[in-house]
């Protein structure tokens, strides 16, 4: 059982988490990646949430999740991307944490089914937004780019996790 106390050490985790995580999805926003559908990115910021989810557990993970999706959103998106991201990555974490918890998927499995859920959440937000469920045609092309991103995610924080299990518990 993981002790949950705040301690200098596992501040300083959580802080170097964050900070990568904003990397991350920094580096995102300066690769070129447009397949002509609003929303798809590679989503390289969750390889740190994925990892914080198996290394740092679930309440960590959620924090490092919503800090990374607020500073992102400040940083070079607006309220409506906020609220987008948002709605993803909660339903999104949600879904990963509880899969986790069941163990019914490996870290990729997980990763895949979190990357779907991301654009659900999101394609939920256009919906409530726009007035209509007609967004539901990305619906598609969200579910192949979302499995596909989340495989390359899972397997790069499947990696990651096993690498660095012995130093964040050390």
């Amino acid at each position: 059982m993981r002790s949950h106390k705040l301690t200098a050490r596992r501040l300083t985790l959580y802080g170097m988490m964050i900070a990568l995580a904003f990397v991350f999805s920094y580096l995102e926003h300066l690769i070129p990646f447009n397949i002509g559908i609003p929303g798809v990115k590679l989503g390289l910021g969750n390889i740190v949430v994925l990892l914080s989810l198996y290394t740092l557990g679930t309440s960590g993970a959620f924090l490092i999740a919503v800090l990374r999706i607020l500073l992102i959103g400040l940083t070079f998106g607006g309220m409506f991307s906020m609220f987008y991201s948002l709605a993803g990555g909660l339903l999104s974490f949600t879904i990963m944490a509880l899969l986790k918890r069941w163990k019914i998927f490996g870290v990729t499995g997980v990763s895949i089914c979190g990357g779907v859920c991301h654009n659900v959440g999101q394609l939920i937000v256009a919906m409530l937004v726009l007035e209509t469920g007609s967004v539901w045609y990305y619906f598609p092309v969200l579910l192949v780019t979302g499995a596909l991103t989340g495989t390359a995610i899972g397997a790069a924080g499947a990696l990651m996790t096993a690498r660095l299990q012995k130093y964040i518990h050390g």
